[in-house]
C-alpha cells in the first residue's frame, strides 16, 4: 500500500492529508507535527487568541475525530531528525518510517535577537507557535510597557493588541519606515497615523543597541536614548524551516526549491507553504501567507496523484489592526507608481503600477476596492491611474 508521509503539521500539512483523501486516494497517510497540539490556525493567535477572543478549540483546524475518520494517522510530539532519500526513510525520536511519496510542509521559523543584543534574555519573545503566545500572555496587563522590534506586519499586529490591553507602547523600526520592505510610502503612513492616534510610540530609522538590567529592561537605542519596559516582543521576520531539507541534500536557497508542480530535487520528495521556493512570472519566490500554503498544498496533493498541473498562486493577504482591516491582492514588486482611490471615512486603497500594468492593491477597510482590485489582477486587466483615482469611476465597469 503506497504510503504518503507529510512533514509538518500546520496549515499547509493538514490541508495537503484532507485534499489526499479528498481526491481518494485509499493509501495510508501519516501527518507528522512537532507540537503536542492538533494542527491549528496561526494568525488568530497573537490576536484573537491573545485577546481570548478565541479559545483552543476553535483555533483547531480540524477536530480530532476528523483524523481518525479520514484514517490520517497523526504523529503529535514527534520530531525527525534526518530524511533519507536514498532509502526513502524518515528518523524520528530513534525509529525509522519509511515512505514512498514525502511532502515538506515545515513552515518558517521567526528571526530572533542576537544573544549580542540581549535576546537571550527572560522577556524577549518571538511570536510564531501556542506555546509562545502562552508564555508571553501573563505580560499583556493594563499599565504595563512593552518594546516591539520591527515593523512589519507582525511587529504591528502586536503593537495594536497590546495598545488595545492598556500596554504602553513602543515600536522600533531599523528601516526609515514602517513596512518599507512591503508596502508603499502611502501605506507606511496610513498606518503609522492609525497606531499613533492609539498612543503608540513608533521610532523608526532607529537601532536597538542592546537589551540590558534586571526584572525591568532598560532598552539602548541606536541615537543614544533609552527606554525602560517590562518586556520585548521581536517581529523580524521569519525564515524557511529547509534545514533538514538541505542536509538530505535537496535542493534549498531561501526555502526547498521546488518545481512549478511543487515536486523538489528528488522526484519522491514535495513540499508546500512557507518553507517552500518556487517559480512565479519568471522569478524564484517565497509566499508567507495562510491561503497559499493551503492552495499550494492543496495542489501538491493532486500533483502526488498524478495531476501534472502547474500551481499558479493568486497572492492575497489580510492584517487586522484595530478596527482597520487591511486586505492585499497581488505582488507590488518593483512598482513606479502608487495610486490613493479614497473611501468612506478611514477607507481607502493603494494601488500599485508598473508601466501601467496593476500589480496589487492595498485596501484598507475596503472590501469592495479589494475585490475589484482581486479580479483585475487575476483577469490581467489594468484601469488607467486616473479611473482609479476617480472615486466616482465604477472600476467595476473594467471587469
Amino acid at each position: 500500500m503506497t504510503h504518503i508521509a507529510i512533514l509538518g503539521a500546520g496549515q499547509a500539512g493538514a490541508a495537503l492529508a484532507a485534499r489526499l483523501r479528498a481526491l481518494n486516494f485509499e493509501g495510508r497517510i501519516t501527518l507528522i507535527g512537532e507540537e503536542e497540539a492538533l494542527p491549528y490556525q496561526r494568525p488568530p493567535l497573537s490576536k484573537k487568541y491573545l485577546l481570548k477572543e478565541m479559545s483552543l478549540e476553535q483555533l483547531h483546524l480540524r477536530p480530532e475525530r476528523f483524523y481518525a475518520e479520514k484514517d490520517i494517522t497523526l504523529l503529535r510530539g514527534r520530531r525527525v531528525t534526518a530524511i533519507d532519500t536514498a532509502g526513502r526513510q524518515l528518523r524520528l525520536d530513534g525509529e525509522s518510517l519509511a515512505y514512498d511519496q514525502l511532502a515538506l510542509t515545515t513552515g518558517a521559523t521567526p528571526r530572533t535577537l542576537p544573544a549580542s543584543l540581549g535576546g537571550a534574555r527572560a522577556g524577549v519573545y518571538v511570536v510564531r507557535n501556542l506555546a509562545d503566545v502562552e508564555r508571553m500572555a501573563p505580560e499583556f496587563a493594563p499599565g504595563r510597557r512593552v518594546l516591539i522590534v520591527g515593523g512589519g506586519y507582525i511587529g504591528l499586529e502586536a503593537a495594536a493588541v497590546a495598545a488595545k490591553l492598556g500596554l504602553k507602547v513602543t515600536l522600533v523600526e531599523a528601516a526609515q519606515r514602517i513596512l518599507q520592505r512591503v508596502a508603499a510610502p502611502e501605506t507606511s503612513d496610513y498606518f503609522r497615523a492609525l497606531h499613533a492616534g492609539q498612543g503608540v510610540e513608533i521610532l523608526e530609522g532607529m537601532g536597538l543597541q542592546r537589551l540590558e538590567g534586571g526584572t525591568a529592561i532598560s532598552v539602548a537605542l541606536s541615537d543614544g536614548s533609552r527606554r525602560e519596559v517590562d518586556f520585548v516582543v521581536v517581529g523580524i521576520g521569519v525564515m524557511a524551516n529547509d534545514g533538514l531539507a538541505a542536509a538530505a541534500g535537496l535542493a534549498c536557497e531561501n526555502g526547498i526549491v521546488v518545481d512549478a508542480q511543487g515536486r523538489s530535487s528528488d522526484p519522491s520528495v514535495w513540499a508546500a507553504g512557507d518553507c517552500t521556493r518556487f517559480p512565479y512570472r519568471g522569478e524564484m519566490i517565497r509566499l508567507e501567507s495562510v491561503q497559499n500554503a493551503i492552495d499550494q498544498a492543496e495542489a501538491v496533493a493532486a500533483n502526488m496523484l498524478g495531476a501534472g498541473q502547474d500551481y499558479v498562486p493568486k497572492p492575497w493577504f489580510w492584517s487586522d489592526q484595530y478596527d482597520i482591516k487591511l486586505q492585499i491582492a497581488g505582488l507590488n514588486s518593483n512598482f513606479d507608481q502608487v495610486v490613493v482611490r479614497p473611501g468612506a471615512g478611514q477607507a481607502c486603497s493603494h494601488w500599485y503600477f508598473r508601466e501601467g500594468e496593476l500589480l496589487a492593491v492595498d485596501a484598507m477597510n475596503d472590501p469592495r476596492s479589494y475585490m475589484i482590485g482581486k479580479r483585475l489582477i487575476e483577469a490581467g486587466r489594468s484601469p488607467l491611474p486616473g479611473q482609479v483615482a476617480d472615486a466616482g469611476y465604477d472600476l467595476k465597469s473594467l471587469i
